[in-house]
């Protein structure tokens, strides 16, 4: 009896491609700007009801600049880049909903599960569909005594590999901020500062970490992606660090004093890895009195409308 021939190896066009919103599709087929959001704030990083309250802003905040948003989320073993109103609604009041970061992607579509997407998965998905700009709130990095540890986030080693545009207030201060630039260097993951020299901090306007590139404008930005395009080569992400500004950053003496409390406090408790961050947002949030989730929320708001006009930006070229 003659053996079964192999199975064809599977072809990048027979692989999920995330379910794009009737809005999202439209908007592409006529290449106007969309930005990608993510979903883990939503899910996992704000209060309820409150969480639901501020996905819709974001969207509106989007539309409000001129492009579409795409809020990124896996439900039922789909992918998806936009939602409606009903999904975003499940996002935010589903307390089963996952952390899906991109190595849990491929077991959650399988499996038919749902869960809110990190930045290292709604950047993959984004680019998968074609986006070109995402916007969130800080990035992961390289965790603080890495070389005890060696715990870094697997959004830098994504990034690496993922040509899309990440507009993002710098990483959480929490992180070993000058290891994370190293390490985004090493990695060949282009950093510019918006109308800054110096990296933001999350809560902080400033890192007090040096740029090696500012740019001023959205017109810039969009220029150096064209670039980025032209020039070809290996696919990396170009980060756009936006600061919060300073009159909506965490009180540095406060952020320095809780933040220098929880790292001990993490240490007396044995606390490491996955757990740690966020441990220390909650601590944060906690001893400030909800000041450091005010800023937080003062950093998405001010990227995604950067991210909307760089979109718009990009999009006036592309057409």
């Amino acid at each position: 009896m003659p053996l079964r021939p192999p199975a064809p190896a599977p072809q990048e066009s027979d692989l999920p491609l995330p379910v794009l919103s009737a809005e999202v599709r439209e908007a592409l087929a006529e290449r106007r700007p969309v930005v990608a959001l993510e979903s883990t704030i939503i899910a996992h990083g704000l209060p309820r009801p409150r969480n639901l309250q501020v996905a819709g802003e974001l969207e509106d905040l989007v539309r409000e600049a001129g492009a579409v948003p795409a809020t990124v989320a896996v439900l039922d073993g789909r992918a998806h880049a936009g939602l409606d109103s009903g999904q975003l609604e499940r996002v935010a009041g589903d307390t089963a909903l996952r952390k899906l970061g991109h190595r849990d992607l491929a077991p959650a579509l399988a499996l038919g599960a749902s869960g809110a997407t990190t930045v290292s998965a709604t950047a993959f998905l984004a680019a998968r569909a074609g986006l070109r700009v995402f916007a969130t709130g800080g990035l992961g990095g390289v965790h603080r005594e890495w070389v005890r540890t060696q715990d870094e986030s697997a959004d830098l080693r994504l990034l690496a590999r993922t040509g899309i545009t990440v507009v993002c207030a710098g990483v959480k201060s929490i992180l070993d901020v000058p290891a994370t630039l190293q390490r985004l260097e090493t990695l060949g993951v282009g950093v510019l500062g918006y109308r800054t020299e110096h990296f933001p901090g999350f809560y902080l306007s400033s890192s007090g970490e040096p740029v090696d590139w500012t740019v001023r404008t959205p017109q810039e930005v969009a220029a150096v992606m064209r670039a980025r395009d032209a020039l070809g080569g290996p696919a990396a992400a170009l980060v756009v660090a936006n600061p919060v500004p300073q009159e909506d950053q965490l009180d540095p003496a406060v952020h320095d004093r809780v933040l220098a409390g929880t790292l001990e406090m993490c240490r007396e408790r044995g606390i490491t890895g996955q757990a740690v961050t966020p441990f220390l947002l909650e601590y944060l949030t906690r001893e400030t009195g909800g000041a450091s989730l005010e800023a937080n929320l003062a950093a998405v708001r001010g990227n995604v409308r950067l991210a909307a006009r760089i979109a718009a930006a990009d999009a006036s070229v592309a057409r």
